[in-house]
């Protein structure tokens, strides 16, 4: 059963890497970075938030260090954008934020997911999702000298880490793993879609 848990976990965070390497490759192209600036880029943004939720699990040396995987498919992200950034240059804006939802989403669940399995206490389980889903654009945007989207985004971290708790609550209720990790990830993806479309906010005060 392990095995199976973890090789879910596995492709769910593999497919996240993926399409947060695009995004950060996108981005570098955006902040005029060379070819080597946009790996760079795009590699933090794939794996920062699982290397960060790495170390604080204890998980050492980090997933992302560890297979050699997640580089191939971070540098892979970002020569598919180099090569092809014609057609990249002409998608929508609509089209990277779901991109970016989508991410958000996988990454969400798999944080989660994987601090579960390090007997983690099921609300900083929680928390762990929402780090792994933020962490990698967070330290792209600091790269690009730019305020955090997780500062500023319409329900941006929240999204993720209601996936998170969505998940864990269903594991918690013993519920079937690939049922709720659909549901929480769907959850997160449609939650940061509906506030994208609709701008909402979480409550500020006005300056």
């Amino acid at each position: 059963m392990k095995s199976k848990t973890d090789a879910l976990l596995s492709v769910v965070d593999l497919a996240g890497t993926f399409l947060f390497a695009l995004e950060g490759a996108i981005a570098a192209i955006h902040g005029n970075l060379d070819f080597l600036g946009m790996v760079v880029l795009a590699f933090v943004t794939a794996v920062g938030g699982g290397i960060i939720r790495d170390l604080l699990l204890g998980a050492t040396p980090p997933s992302a260090v560890r297979d050699w995987r997640y580089a191939a498919i971070a540098v892979l992200g970002a020569v598919i954008v180099f090569f092809f950034h014609r057609f990249v240059q002409e998608v929508p804006v609509m089209a990277m934020l779901t991109l970016d939802a989508a991410g958000l989403g996988l990454f969400s669940i798999s944080g989660a997911g994987k601090a579960l399995e390090y007997d983690i206490h099921p609300l900083m389980a929680i928390v762990m999702g929402g780090i792994t889903g933020v962490g990698g654009g967070t330290l792209r945007d600091l790269l690009l000298a730019q305020v955090p989207t997780v500062l500023r985004a319409d329900v941006y971290a929240t999204a993720a880490l209601l996936g998170a708790a969505i998940l864990v609550v269903g594991l918690q209720l013993n519920l079937p793993r690939v049922a709720v990790a659909v549901a929480g990830g769907l959850a997160c993806f449609l939650l940061r879609m509906a506030a994208i479309v609709f701008h909402w906010n979480l409550p500020k005060i006005a300056g």
